[in-house]
C-alpha cells in the first residue's frame, strides 16, 4: 500500500504548545471567499427564517452594463464597512452602497493594462487587506494581479508596477509567455496575498506553483513548486526527461486559510497533458493533491494526493472547508475537501490523518502506448459519496423509449460501468462523474452549530475519445490538437452554443482579423498571445484550410521540435441525445447535506428543473449548476447555480423546498448574505452563460419593510 499523505513533522513541534481554542469565527461577516474569515458559506443571521423566506422581494438591482455574447459573473461579492465589491462580465471591479446597490466607483483594470490584454477570462472574487486608513482591494485580470484602493477604486501605486504585477513573471522558470489566469481570490494573511492561477491544459502550460505577494509592494515573498525541482521532495514521482516540459498542478478553484494555526489548505488540479500521460510516469506529486503549507513560509506542513496519476481531469474543483466534528465523542479541527468524483476527504488539520480511512484500492489499468496510471487509488470510507459513483446499465436514460435508444447506439463499443476506467485507445469511455463534478468551483458550506456539510453536485455522464497524433504528417492539426482540440473537438465541429464550430472560419475572417482574435481572445476563448510566432501561423493555417507555402519550412521544423501528446483527446463531450438531454437517468442536479459527526448523508434532493419534461409529467430533473450554496442560522439554505434561472431557499434540515424566485439570468456564482442596518440582505449574481442567456445584474433580496 502506498504511501497517501505526508507530513513535514518539524511544524508541528511549533503546533504542539498552541492546540486550536477553537478561536470564534464571526460568523455575520462576509468579508472573504466563502463569506466568514473560515470560508464556510455559513451566516449566523436569523432575520430570514423558514418561516418567512417566502416573502423575499428584489430590494435593489446592481445593472453592470456590460455583458457579451457567451460572457459571465462567476463572483461571490464581499461586504466590507457598508459597501459591497465584485466584478463584472469584462472584470471591471465595483463597490457599490451593499443596503441600496447605488454605485460608489468601478474601477476598468485595462485603463492601465491596455487593450492589447483585452481579454482576461473569469473573476470568482476579490479579497480585502487594510492596515490602519490603509484599505485596498486585490483581484486577478487575466496574468496581472492588481491593487486598488478599497474607498476610491484608484489604483495603488507602490504595489508592483503602478498597482499591478505580472504573474507570469516569478514562477522559477526559462519561459514567460504562458497563458496565466487569476481567476480565484488569493487569501490574505497579514500582510501576504497567497494565490493561485488557472492554466492552459496542454503541453504549453506554465507550471502551477503557489505564490505569496507583499500586499503593500507587490513584491513575492515565498514560491511553493507543485511540480517539485530537482532535489525537491516529490522530485522523484515524476519522470525526470520531461519535468521541465510538464505544466499544471495548479490551484484554480481558490484555497481556505486557517488564520488561527497559520495554514493554508491549497487543493490542487491535473499536470498536463491531461488525459496522456506518458511523458510523466509516476504520481505526479503534488496534481490532485490537498496541500497545508506554512502561511508565512510556503513550508509544505502535510499533503494529501487524490489521483495518482490523473488521465480523467479530476482536479480539486474548489476550496476546502474548516469544519469542527465531534467524532467518537472527540471534537477535532479538520479539514474537508469535496471533489468532482463526488467523494470528500476528511483530515486532522494539523496532521493530515485522515478522519475515517482511506484505503489505497486497486483499479483497471491503462492499455493506452506508453501510459503507465497507477495500480491503486485512494477511496475514502466516509463520508457517503453526494452522487452516483457509478454509470452502468440501469443508469441509462430511460425516461422515453426513444431517448433510451438514442443513447444506447452512442454506448455502442464503449466503456462503462467503471468509475476509473481510463482513456482507451480505440473505444471511447463513459466519464462519470463528468469532468464538471460531482461537486464543482461553487464549493461546499458548512453549518458549524449542527455540523452539516451542504454540497451540490452535477450527475451527468461525459465521453472520451482517444486518438492518435498527427505524427507531424499535418503540422498543423497536431497545434490545433494540442491548443484548440479538448475545447472544440478534433473535427472542430464544437459543442454549440457554448463552444462554437470552428469549421468554414475562411467565410467569416481573413489572416489577420483572426490572427486578431487569436491575438486577444473573445468570450470564454482565452487569448493565444502566449503561443510562439511559429505554432501561431501554422494554427492560422489550418484554421483557415490554407496549405503551407513553401517559405514556412522553417516554421514547421521549429514546430517539430516541440513535445506533442502522442494521443489526444478528442474533445469535451456530454453524452446526450439529440434533444440535448443527459444520458443518464435524472436527478442531473443533486443538493446533498451530510453529517460531518458520522459521514452519513442526511437527506438528498434534485436540484433544478426543465419546465418541458415538467410539462411532460415528469418530476423535477434537477439541472447542471455551477456556483455553490449558503446556509444560515435561520434554518435556511440559498443556492442559485442551476440553468433554469431560479434562486431558492431549502429548509436545511429536510431538504424541503421554502422558496424559489426567476433570476434575469442564471446565477452561476454562490450567493452572498450580510446585515445592513437591522436587514439581513441575499444578493446573488446573475451573469448566465455556461449555454444559457448572459446577463449583467446582482440582485438583493430582502424581507419587506
Amino acid at each position: 500500500m502506498k504511501p497517501f499523505y505526508k507530513v513535514a513533522f518539524g511544524f508541528l513541534i511549533l503546533l504542539s504548545a498552541c492546540q486550536s481554542n477553537n478561536t470564534e469565527v464571526d460568523y455575520t461577516d462576509w468579508s472573504h471567499y466563502g463569506g466568514p474569515a473560515d470560508g464556510s458559506r455559513y451566516s449566523s443571521l436569523t432575520q430570514i427564517t423558514k418561516e418567512n423566506v417566502s416573502q423575499l422581494q428584489v430590494a435593489w438591482t446592481y445593472n453592470t452594463g456590460d455583458a457579451t455574447e457567451r460572457s459571465q459573473i462567476q463572483c461571490q461579492p464581499i461586504v466590507v464597512n457598508g459597501l459591497l465589491y465584485g466584478s463584472t462580465p469584462t472584470l471591471n471591479v465595483f463597490a457599490v452602497n451593499a443596503e441600496t446597490g447605488a454605485e460608489v466607483w468601478r474601477f476598468d483594470p485595462f485603463q492601465i493594462l491596455g487593450g492589447e490584454n483585452s481579454w482576461a477570462g473569469t473573476n470568482r472574487g476579490v479579497s480585502y487587506w487594510e492596515d490602519g486608513d490603509d484599505k485596498r482591494i486585490l483581484f486577478g485580470a487575466g496574468n496581472w494581479l492588481m491593487a486598488v484602493d478599497a474607498e476610491t477604486g484608484e489604483p495603488i501605486p507602490s504595489f508592483g508596477d503602478q498597482g499591478k504585477v505580472d504573474l507570469r513573471k516569478g514562477l522559477d522558470t526559462e519561459r514567460e509567455d504562458f497563458l496565466i489566469v487569476a481567476n480565484a481570490p488569493g487569501v490574505v494573511y497579514g500582510d501576504l496575498l497567497i494565490i493561485g492561477m488557472r492554466l492552459s491544459e496542454g503541453l504549453d502550460a506554465a507550471p502551477g506553483h503557489i505564490r505569496a505577494y507583499n500586499i503593500r509592494t507587490g513584491k513575492r515573498e515565498w514560491i511553493f513548486h507543485t511540480i517539485p525541482q530537482e532535489g525537491e521532495f516529490g522530485y522523484d514521482t515524476w519522470d525526470s526527461k520531461s519535468i521541465k516540459q510538464i505544466g499544471g498542478a495548479n490551484n484554480w478553484a481558490g484555497m481556505t486559510l486557517d488564520q488561527e494555526r497559520g495554514i493554508v489548505f491549497v487543493p490542487t488540479g491535473s499536470a498536463t497533458y491531461d488525459f496522456w500521460g506518458g511523458y510523466r510516469k509516476g504520481d505526479n506529486l503534488f496534481a490532485n493533491s490537498l496541500i497545508a503549507l506554512n502561511a508565512k513560509t510556503g513550508e509544505r506542513i502535510w499533503h494529501f494526493q487524490a489521483v495518482h496519476h490523473d488521465v480523467w481531469d479530476r482536479d480539486f474543483p474548489a476550496n476546502p472547508n474548516l469544519i469542527r466534528i465531534q467524532k467518537d465523542g472527540t471534537w477535532i479541527d479538520a479539514v474537508a475537501q469535496i471533489s468532482k468524483q463526488g467523494m470528500t476527504y476528511v483530515f486532522d488539520r494539523e496532521t493530515g490523518e485522515p478522519i475515517w480511512p482511506i484505503p489505497e484500492t486497486a483499479t483497471t489499468q491503462s492499455v493506452m502506448p506508453g501510459e503507465f496510471t497507477s495500480p491503486t487509488q485512494p477511496i475514502p470510507t466516509f463520508p457517503e459519496p453526494f452522487m452516483n459513483m457509478v454509470f452502468d446499465e440501469s443508469s441509462i436514460l430511460n425516461l422515453k423509449p426513444e431517448w433510451e435508444a438514442d443513447i444506447r447506439s452512442q454506448l455502442e463499443g464503449a466503456i462503462y460501468g467503471d468509475t476509473w476506467a481510463p482513456p482507451h485507445p480505440e473505444k471511447p469511455i463513459v466519464l462519470f462523474p463528468g469532468m464538471d463534478g460531482g461537486g464543482e468551483w461553487g464549493g461546499a458550506s458548512f453549518d458549524p452549530t449542527t455540523q452539516t456539510l451542504y454540497v451540490n453536485a452535477n450527475q451527468i455522464p461525459w465521453v472520451i475519445g482517444m486518438t492518435p497524433n498527427a505524427d507531424f504528417e499535418n503540422i498543423g492539426k497536431s497545434v490545433y490538437t494540442n491548443f484548440c482540440g479538448n475545447c472544440h473537438g478534433l473535427d472542430r465541429k464544437g459543442n454549440p452554443p457554448a463552444i462554437p464550430s470552428l469549421l468554414e472560419l475562411k467565410e467569416k475572417y481573413t489572416y489577420d482579423s483572426l490572427a486578431l482574435l487569436l491575438q486577444k481572445g473573445r468570450g470564454a476563448m482565452p487569448s493565444f498571445a502566449h503561443i510562439s510566432d511559429e505554432n501561431r501561423k501554422v494554427l492560422l493555417q489550418y484554421l483557415l484550410d490554407k496549405a503551407p507555402a513553401e517559405g514556412d519550412k522553417q516554421e514547421m521544423e521549429g514546430v517539430q521540435s516541440q513535445l506533442f501528446p502522442r494521443y489526444y483527446m478528442d474533445g469535451y463531450k456530454k453524452l446526450v441525445t439529440k434533444e440535448g438531454l443527459y444520458g443518464s437517468n435524472p436527478p442531473w442536479g443533486l443538493l446533498t447535506a451530510i453529517d460531518m459527526s458520522t459521514g452519513k448523508k442526511k437527506w438528498q434532493v434534485p436540484l433544478g428543473e426543465i419546465d418541458s419534461l415538467s410539462a411532460q409529467g415528469f418530476a423535477p430533473t434537477g439541472t447542471e449548476n455551477y456556483g455553490g450554496p449558503v446556509v444560515t442560522a435561520g434554518g435556511v439554505l440559498f443556492i442559485a447555480a442551476t440553468k433554469d434561472e431560479k434562486i431558492r431557499a431549502f429548509d436545511k434540515e429536510t431538504g424541503e423546498i421554502l422558496w424559489e424566485a426567476k433570476l434575469p439570468a442564471s446565477g452561476h456564482a454562490t450567493p452572498a448574505v450580510y446585515e445592513m442596518n437591522g436587514k439581513q440582505f441575499l444578493v446573488i449574481a446573475c451573469g448566465g452563460g455556461k449555454g444559457t442567456k448572459s446577463g449583467d445584474a446582482y440582485l438583493a433580496f430582502s424581507l419587506p419593510q
